[in-house]
């Protein structure tokens, strides 16, 4: 299955740094649940899932894990880090 990759891009400086790229949306949507529903099941608010979801916050290493087992996945099927390479 092909999935759609959020990033999370940093402007310092005028460079671009890529962060955090996840699949919390692809993955909850097989789960058939909203954003409301997978935050009442990570302990959260629907607003965390929905900035998680856009790349606009990187959640803790605690949630992450959380996220993860609530998807039946490892953390890195979750989220992925990439740095930048010039």
């Amino acid at each position: 299955m092909t999935r759609k990759v959020v990033n999370n891009n940093l402007e310092k400086g005028g460079e671009n740094h890529l962060a955090l790229l996840n699949h919390v949306k692809e993955y909850r949507s097989e789960l058939g649940i909203n954003q409301t529903e997978l935050g009442k099941l990570a302990g959260v608010s629907r607003q965390t899932i929905s900035l998680i979801e856009r790349g606009d916050y990187s959640p803790s290493v605690t949630l992450a894990l959380k996220l993860a087992k609530i998807c039946g996945v490892k953390v890195e099927d979750l989220f992925e880090y990439e740095e930048d390479v010039e």
